[in-house]
């Protein structure tokens, strides 16, 4: 098991006493943590104005591009962490995957992964060691953040490893991932060596994060609520396991808490993924601190099914951005009743900012959370 550096923000205490990672613990803090999901800045101005000089997957790549845009929405609304600027394709791109971001459509692969002999070429010539090479700049970005942060963490980021695969599989944007579950099925151990290369590659690019210095990492499956609760159990939940696996070695020596467990800890993870209500029980047991709810499972509700034994985050329904202020508010207000039965509760989106959302309905959000 690695540690963190003593210069780490958890290490430190800087953050190991902040709101959110007490909550991911299962405290409840005094003042309800909140951060927005992803990408918060993209209803800002400074972001566009930022952008419209940046292609996306150039700017995740900038240290100060993507420093400065992870920075934005904590100068803007306040929250409780950030969240690291990237894409779920970045692994792929530094380990060598051509791909392409297109405008209103989403990433597309040159060359989709659709046999035995494409994942043999992706497994030799894209390998987590030509990731690892290829990372200084993300660990550069995450330094260049956390200084900025202070005493509020930064979220590290990464795609699960199913939504990494469908991307491959389908070539692009699916509506239901048709050509990947087939593969799944019809080509049971093609498919578990592409979830296992892929799993190396998020791993490798959680762990990288962390190590520079967040203090907490999200991992986020776009498309698993496409699968069956059996299909992800047998196909897919081991490949997740397994890229959380790199962060759960690493291990740190909390200045806060030296009398629990010897003080050390394990760094907290989140786990969220989209239309996963029928998941929830097979997304918590992958091994994770925190589980996120997207808007169409009450959070206790939730609570309920798991036990009530794990901290929830989520689940503000997006739509309600745009309705009038005393809807708005009465919506948040029954998210955060619902999750007081969890054992702690992180504010969020149920999914991500729409890029139209009104940045000051955010801050106002912010505002109401911690007076809450």
């Amino acid at each position: 098991m690695n540690s963190l550096p003593g210069t780490h923000p958890l290490v430190d205490g800087r953050t190991s006493g902040a709101p959110l990672i007490r909550a991911l613990r299962g405290d409840r803090p005094e003042r309800l943590p909140v951060w927005f999901m992803r990408q918060a800045g993209r209803s800002l101005p400074e972001y566009r104005s930022l952008r419209a000089h940046h292609r996306m997957l150039d700017a995740c790549v900038n240290p100060e591009v993507a420093s400065e845009i992870t920075l934005q929405p904590v100068r803007r609304h306040g929250v409780d962490a950030a969240v690291f600027f990237s894409d779920i394709v970045v692994p792929l791109r530094l380990a060598g995957v051509e791909v392409d971001l297109v405008a209103g459509r989403g990433p597309v692969f040159e060359h989709p992964v659709r046999s035995a002999d494409d994942v043999a070429r992706c497994r030799a010539e894209f390998t987590p060691q030509r990731l690892r090479e290829a990372l200084e700049p993300v660990r550069e970005a995450v330094r260049l953040t956390v200084a900025e942060l202070g005493e509020t963490p930064l979220i590290g980021f990464a795609g699960a490893p199913f939504t990494l695969a469908a991307y491959l599989v389908e070539g692009g944007p699916s509506r239901d991932h048709l050509r990947a579950r087939t593969l799944m099925h019809a080509e049971p151990e093609v498919w578990r060596e592409l979830l296992d290369w892929a799993a190396e590659l998020s791993g490798t690019f959680l762990e990288a994060q962390v190590e520079a210095g967040a203090s907490a990492v999200q991992l986020f499956d776009s498309w698993a609520g496409s699968l069956s609760a059996v299909d992800y159990r047998r196909h897919v939940a081991p490949a997740s396991r397994r890229t959380l696996d790199a962060v759960r070695g690493i291990s740190y020596r909390d200045p806060l808490r030296e009398g629990y467990a010897a003080g050390r800890e394990s760094v907290p993870i989140i786990h969220f993924a989209v239309g996963s209500g029928h998941l929830l029980e097979e997304l918590a047991e992958v091994g994770v601190s925190a589980l996120g709810v997207d808007w169409r499972t009450p959070l206790d509700a939730a609570s309920e099914r798991l036990g009530d034994l794990l901290p929830l985050q989520g689940n503000v329904d997006p739509a309600y951005l745009g309705a009038p202020a005393e809807r708005l508010e009465a919506h948040l207000d029954e998210v955060i009743r619902r999750g007081r039965r969890a054992p702690a509760h992180v504010l969020n989106l149920g999914h991500g900012v729409p890029p139209e959302a009104d940045p000051a309905v955010l801050t106002r959000i912010v505002e109401l959370a911690h007076d809450r």
